[in-house]
């Protein structure tokens, strides 16, 4: 590439998407910077996210199956006492070896970080802290935060992010969750499992906005089982705030009386936005769409030329996974090579207990779409999820009426996540329910259920 740059390739963002493009673009021969402002690498997934996450999610599982008699049932007698600090500390651990691990990753690939906020001067100069550096090719990949909510202030002790929800120092007794969506639930259920009341309040009339209409309804089911109270089609007007308690306001989502809810703790995770505010896309000639994103073109080209952009700053779903194959595209498409993403087949988890996890058409979209079949699973009939006492949920797998195609697999089940990478990896290669049906799934395992559940696509399913 030409010598008159200083870089071949710089990445803005050194997240999932940020990070995965710059260590490719350095595999594939070209000299390249990545800068990010934060202290560690990782992005908001690895600091802030679904690393730190998942760390809090696991020890509060072992904690409720102590303390709600599930260890009990198999034999295991005892009383669990919380040490949260210790909980906590096993949390910043897991943070600390990951977003390490990326710096050896950086430096093993000779990928320069450049520490400080990037602006753009021109498409090709971007100001990083008090230095310029140049680069044939800039990548935006500086991912998305946190979407307020009007008229109310986060102060991280009463009123939370999810960042908050991760370090509150004491077991809140009862915390109230603004949105049903994936995070609030995640978050949710960890200080739930740990003593909290839980109150989630979701403007729309079910949870899990954008997931199968099965799912969301039989998540409902769960979670209330589990202790969390739910109330749906409801806006939270005000939320105000007297030393350490809060009181909310919330109202019908159509319109009718006001109630108060009290908490001293309110989750706030109504979704999140694209961070674009600071980059200087005005002085390139980059103008964000309605929602706040940037356009990009199949190969994530924006309209300004040698400035690329991907992962929650574009459209599609704000997913680390997903902004790390884009990363990966990105990179190659820079390097002339043919970078694809296919954005039919992207999973979403949604790491509670169980998990909830799904990929390609809901079953409502692909009505749409055309003459569709259905096979439905329970995991209750699953004989691994029986004897691990995981009665909980069911796979459902969607199918092209004519051509038999898959169109979707969703499903509840205490692995799902692990599960839906079967379904996703089946309908990148074009599977049918048949062929996912007649294919030798091992025994006892969890994602028998997969396979009987393609098998009921035909109308034949052996346990049930």
């Amino acid at each position: 590439m030409a010598d008159e740059f200083d870089y071949d390739v710089l990445v803005i963002g050194a997240g999932p998407g940020g990070y995965v493009a710059a260590i490719r673009a350095a595999q594939l021969g070209l000299k390249v910077a990545c800068a990010e402002s934060r202290e560690t690498l990782g992005g908001t997934c690895l600091n802030v996210g679904c690393i730190p996450s998942k760390a809090m999610l696991h020890a509060s599982e072992y904690f409720d199956a102590a303390a709600n008699g599930t260890m009990a049932k198999m034999g295991i007698k005892v009383t669990p006492e919380l040490d949260l600090e210790a909980m906590h500390a096993q949390r910043r651990d897991s943070v600390k070896g990951l977003t390490g691990g990326i710096e050896f990753l950086f430096k093993k690939n000779k990928v320069t970080w450049l520490k400080g906020r990037a602006s753009f001067e021109d498409a090709h100069t971007v100001s990083v802290g008090d230095q310029k550096v140049t680069a044939k090719n800039v990548v935006i990949a500086t991912g998305s935060s946190v979407t307020p909510l009007p008229g109310v202030t986060i102060d991280q002790k009463v009123v939370v992010d999810s960042t908050g929800a991760l370090e509150l120092p004491k077991v809140p007794e009862h915390m109230v969750v603004i949105g049903g969506g994936v995070i609030g639930l995640e978050l949710g259920s960890v200080w739930r499992r740990l003593g909290a009341k839980v109150t989630c309040v979701e403007f729309l009339d079910q949870i899990l906005p954008g997931f199968d209409g099965d799912i969301r309804k039989e998540s409902n089911k769960i979670f209330k089982k589990q202790g969390i109270e739910f109330k749906l089609s409801t806006k939270v007007t005000d939320v105000a705030v007297n030393g350490e308690k809060a009181t909310l306001t919330v109202e019908p989502a159509a319109g009718g009386e006001a109630t108060t809810i009290e908490a001293d703790c309110v989750l706030v995770s109504i979704g999140r936005r694209p961070n674009v505010d600071g980059l200087g896309l005005e002085k390139i000639g980059l103008i964000p769409n309605n929602r706040g994103q940037i356009e990009t073109d199949h190969d994530f080209r924006t309209s300004v030329s040698g400035v690329w952009a991907i992962g929650d700053v574009i459209p599609g779903p704000m997913l680390a996974h997903k902004a790390e194959d884009e990363g990966i595209a990105v990179a190659e498409n820079i390097a002339g090579q043919h970078g694809i993403v296919n954005h039919d087949v992207i999973p979403s988890v949604v790491y509670t207990w169980p998990e909830v996890a799904g990929v390609g058409l809901t079953e409502e979209a692909a009505k749409e779409k055309g003459e569709i079949k259905v096979g439905k699973f329970p995991m209750m009939a699953n004989s691994r999820a029986k004897t691990n006492h995981e009665p909980d949920g069911f796979v459902k797998v969607i199918a092209d009426a004519k051509t038999d195609r898959v169109l979707g697999v969703w499903c509840i089940a205490s692995v799902a996540g692990t599960m839906i990478a079967q379904a996703a990896q089946a309908m990148e290669f074009g599977a049918t329910s048949e062929d996912i049906a007649y294919t030798c799934h091992a025994h006892p395992t969890h994602s028998e259920a997969v396979k009987e559940a393609a098998m009921a696509v035909q109308g034949k399913p052996i346990h049930m």
